[in-house]
């Protein structure tokens, strides 16, 4: 007799003895209802009706059961599957930070500017389907001689499908060029997610209050050298379909960037890096730039860490 049987035949010795029959029982190792018969035969007078389905209700429950298992001597008295919380907790909500850039560019021997620098960050803050983003990105001495060029985005981003979240939010541009600052507000429409072949990418349209429109585009892609060693592609092009010169930007496609950046990981989350980027502006952009006394075209040296937490 396996342990479960035994377990149960000894909750129906439990029932007759409780209803006080005084007989001792033999069993045999049968299956089924036959051990109930064995035990009404053995004492007909002191086994009621009542009696009888409460150790039949048990052994039928045993033959859902099954044996009793090495589990259930641990943790009996675990509840039914219907009260156990979902495997899965896709209702977490987390926090997320990226400083995919921040960087020391030296000055070139052709410019009288003095170095310079740049970050790129962005993060999140909910759970799978919806997040509140933030970016930022700027940089100081830039073509156009600003003495810095900064902006801010505050984002709702909703999962759209397997690699996508479309965001929806504001951005806050400033940029102060011989201590004169100009600023402006503009709504945010963008994608955001990885395409084929792991191309990292993210595209926006801006509106600014004055309904003039203008995008950006940029793509990374990580190349594995080795398990520590990454090399990192980047690309940025930004374009407007309004010139707007005080932020020295023309009609059309302004500029192109490109970018390697050699990064060895300390730690996943800890990687300086070693690089070199491309900027070109083209078109009214590349006049305005050259009106302002700067150099449209732009070969620069980089080093600096990435980030995330």
């Amino acid at each position: 007799m396996n342990a479960g049987r035994q377990t149960v035949v000894a909750a129906a010795m439990t029932c007759l003895v409780s209803a006080g029959t005084g007989a001792t029982f033999a069993f045999a190792q049968t299956a089924g209802t036959r051990d109930l018969i064995a035990l009404k035969a053995m004492a007909p007078h002191s086994i009621t009706t009542s009696s009888v389905g409460a150790a039949s209700h048990a052994l039928n429950r045993s033959e859902m059961v099954g044996p009793v298992t090495m589990q259930d001597r641990i943790l009996p008295n675990v509840s039914s599957q219907q009260d156990w919380p979902s495997p899965v907790n896709d209702q977490e909500h987390r926090l997320f930070t990226l400083v995919d850039v921040l960087e020391y560019r030296p000055s070139t021997a052709k410019r009288e500017s003095t170095s310079d620098y740049r970050w790129d960050i962005e993060g999140w803050y909910g759970g799978d389907y919806n997040r509140l983003w933030f970016k930022s990105e700027g940089q100081r001495d830039t073509a156009f001689k600003a003495d810095y060029d900064v902006d801010f985005q505050l984002l709702y981003g909703r999962f759209l499908r397997k690699y996508y979240d479309i965001q929806v939010g504001g951005r806050v541009e400033t940029q102060s060029f011989r201590g004169a600052n100009v600023t402006r507000g503009q709504t945010v429409i963008g994608i955001e997610g990885v395409v084929p072949y792991n191309y990292d990418f993210e595209a926006a349209l801006f509106i600014d209050l004055d309904g003039k429109v203008s995008g950006r585009l940029s793509l990374t892609k990580d190349f594995l050298l080795t398990q520590r060693l990454i090399l990192q592609g980047r690309f940025e092009t930004n374009a407007a379909a309004q010139r707007v010169e005080r932020f020295t930007t023309g009609s059309g496609l302004n500029n192109l960037e490109f970018g390697i950046r050699l990064r060895y990981e300390i730690r996943r989350e800890f990687a300086p890096y070693i690089g070199f980027s491309l900027d070109r502006s083209f078109g009214e952009t590349a006049t305005l730039v050259r009106q302002e006394g700067g150099d449209p075209r732009q070969i620069r040296f980089v080093t600096g860490l990435r980030i995330w937490f």
